[in-house]
Order: structure tokens, then C-alpha cells, then sequence
């Protein structure tokens, strides 16, 4: 089962984690997924709704919406260490989903801009920025021990691995 780790500050300096509701995975992609289809719509019919720039409506559209997430990730003999990049991110707008074998990194932050002169708006801006990324793991780890840490817009994973199975002797016994 999977467990969704939520990433937020404490007193000490230090991140804690929260584990909230799980979210799915799957229906986070297929809102992406309906969002980015949206604007590569829009895109055909501003440009006056010819044929033959399908894919390029759509990767426009993807690198309208979606943010790219460069990861390092480490190996030590006990722990994998994922090293994301998520600049302009709080840790309030971030979700870290744990499964056996895959992480899946959402980030979602929207701000507004306002200029007033007395009660008229004189400059109004609002800027969104969303983020998806699932990594699969090379093996197993235990999701319950998973750790986040969020500083100076980098998120660090600590993913410790999985204890590997014991092997045990079965007995054959002779038939009847």
C-alpha cells in the first residue's frame, strides 16, 4: 500500500513528515492529463484549428503546465538518497507519495500579484506551477521509514531499503 509522505517544517529547524491520505497516483496523471489537452485545444484553435501540429499543441502545452523535476539519486547499502530540484516550492505545496518500488513527487503552488490604488486594481498577475514525477526504484524499500527534508528548494528523500527476505531450507519428505 502506498504511503504519502507530506513535507513541512518544525520548530527545530528540521523537517517533519505528515501521512496523510493517500493520493492516487492515477488520478492525479489523468488531471494533468485532461488539464494539458485543455490548453493544446486552445492552441489549435488560435492558430485557426488546421490540421498537422497535433504533437507540437500538446508539447507546448506540457511545457506551458508541467515543470520539469531534475533528480540525483544515491545508493548506499542500506538507503537510497533522491536529491529533487523544486525551486519556488514550499514545503506546503509539496506531496511525496512512498510505494515499495516507486516515489511520486506532486507540487502545485499558485500566487496572485495585486497592485491597488485606493479600490481600483491597477495590475493584477497570477502565476500557477505544477510539478509530477514518479521514479521507479532499482528494488524495494520500506515506505514507512522514508524521510523528506525541503531546503533552499531542494527536496531530499532518504528511502531506506527494504529488509531482504529470509531464506529458508524446505524439507522434502518422501511420498506415501
Amino acid at each position: 500500500m502506498p504511503t504519502s509522505l507530506t513535507v513541512r517544517p518544525s520548530t527545530s529547524g528540521r523537517t517533519a513528515i505528515e501521512f496523510p491520505l493517500v493520493r492516487n497516483f492515477f488520478t492525479d496523471m489523468e488531471a494533468i492529463t485532461n488539464r494539458i489537452a485543455q490548453r493544446a485545444f486552445s492552441l489549435f484553435q488560435e492558430r485557426g484549428a488546421f490540421d498537422g501540429m497535433d504533437w507540437d499543441d500538446w508539447f507546448r502545452a506540457e511545457t506551458e503546465l508541467l515543470k520539469p523535476v531534475p533528480i540525483e539519486m544515491s545508493e548506499t547499502a542500506d538507503s537510497y538518497t533522491i536529491r529533487a530540484e523544486v525551486p519556488g516550492f514550499d514545503v506546503k505545496d509539496l506531496t511525496v507519495q512512498a510505494e515499495p518500488n516507486s516515489i511520486y513527487i506532486h507540487g502545485k503552488t499558485e500566487k496572485k500579484k495585486e497592485e491597488k490604488k485606493g479600490e481600483e486594481i491597477k495590475y493584477s498577475e497570477v502565476s500557477a506551477n505544477e510539478l509530477a514525477r514518479r521514479i521507479d526504484l532499482p528494488t524495494s524499500i520500506n515506505p514507512e521509514k522514508a524521510s523528506a527534508q525541503l531546503t533552499n528548494g531542494v527536496l531530499e528523500l532518504t528511502l531506506p531499503k527494504a529488509d531482504s527476505p529470509k531464506k529458508l531450507e524446505v524439507k522434502v519428505a518422501k511420498a506415501a
